[in-house]
């Protein structure tokens, strides 16, 4: 319950915080309507020499790429924030005001920022996957919205985990920033299945950054391609993740110098 108050309250004063600079809405906005529109006239010009690519058709395409701009959104709107944020600290020497507060470290550090115009690419996702469900000219199952809903969170938990993975290095490493940005470009690799891709590249995509459960997996249970097995699979993994995220994040905790030592 004391958690569910603290991301509430950080929640509330994220909202008011963002609420005052109104004018990045529009911003935003523009941009995600600028990346709509780029992602768009991508997929045409594959479809326009081609009837499907790899076995998917393009309203399946279309769906991958929704999911993608949805998962994103839920990512930039609250986990790249505070892993930011938590760089920032550890670099700094500033995450004892995190450390010495009467609550969990690692649950401080993941909501102390929440950035509300990211949500304009969930809403914008969520009306990409409604359009490519339409093209599709099927109802959703019971089954597979429940698959798609927990695909989706096991998605979000594993980037997570691997962002507060890649941030905790800092503990030991100095210039983090490159590592940042180098998994912001593979992410946006997930605009396309990953099955599409080299048996290399789609391994590297699945188990060391997890852009194909994160955005693939959700994908393939609205399009009717996802199996219970790869599902299991999915969790599993998610949990190994969290796990291992939790071990590096408190090994981390141990080679952390404040700024008063």
């Amino acid at each position: 319950m004391n958690t569910l108050k603290l991301i509430w309250a950080h929640l509330r004063i994220g909202i008011l915080s963002e609420l005052q600079y109104r004018i990045n809405f529009f911003i935003h906005s523009l941009e995600t309507f600028i990346a709509l529109g780029v992602g768009l006239t991508g997929l045409w010009l594959v479809f326009s020499h081609t009837t499907d690519l790899n076995g998917w058709a393009r309203p399946e395409l279309l769906m991958v790429m929704g999911v993608h701009i949805l998962t994103g959104g839920l990512i930039w709107t609250t986990v790249t924030p505070n892993m930011q944020r938590l760089l920032g600290d550890i670099q700094e020497g500033t995450l004892d005001h995190a450390l010495t507060k009467p609550a969990d470290a690692q649950v401080l550090i993941s909501v102390r920022e929440f950035r509300l115009w990211e949500l304009t690419d969930v809403t914008m996702g969520l009306i990409v996957i409604g359009v490519a469900l339409y093209q599709l000219q099927f109802k959703v199952s019971l089954w597979q919205a429940l698959a798609f809903v927990l695909a989706l969170i096991c998605g979000v938990v594993m980037l997570y985990s691997f962002w507060l993975i890649l941030t905790s290095t800092a503990f030991w490493v100095i210039r983090v920033e490159e590592l940042v940005n180098l998994f912001e470009g593979v992410y946006a690799t997930g605009r396309w299945p990953v099955s599409l891709y080299p048996d290399w590249l789609r391994r590297g995509l699945t188990f060391l950054v997890p852009v194909a459960f994160a955005v693939t997996v959700p994908a393939e249970a609205l399009t009717n391609r996802l199996t219970p097995q790869t599902l299991l699979g999915a969790g599993a993994l998610a949990i190994l993740m969290l796990a291992l995220a939790r071990f590096v994040w408190r090994r981390g905790l141990r080679a952390y110098s404040g700024a008063s030592a």
